[in-house]
């Protein structure tokens, strides 16, 4: 699995949406991206990169495309 594949799963098992949905997904214009749903995509990251996000990164998290931005500051080429 690339990492493009376990980014998108992460969004994709993280907020319970269909895996073609996740590259338009913005903070807070999603139901299921909410504060609770939030935590969980950043677990999910966590997880699926062997990384741990700082806060700041996890407060500018708002959108399927700045996460590949932030990504790439712990060295997850996408």
């Amino acid at each position: 699995m690339t990492n493009l594949e376990k980014y998108i799963n992460a969004f994709a098992e993280a907020l319970e949406v269909p895996a073609a949905e996740v590259s338009t997904l913005v903070y807070g214009e999603s139901p299921a991206w909410d504060s609770v749903g939030h935590m969980t995509l950043i677990a999910a990251l966590e997880d699926a990169f062997d990384i741990m996000v700082d806060m700041d990164d996890i407060i500018d998290l708002s959108s399927f495309e700045k996460g590949k931005e932030i990504l790439a500051k712990y060295d997850v080429e996408l």
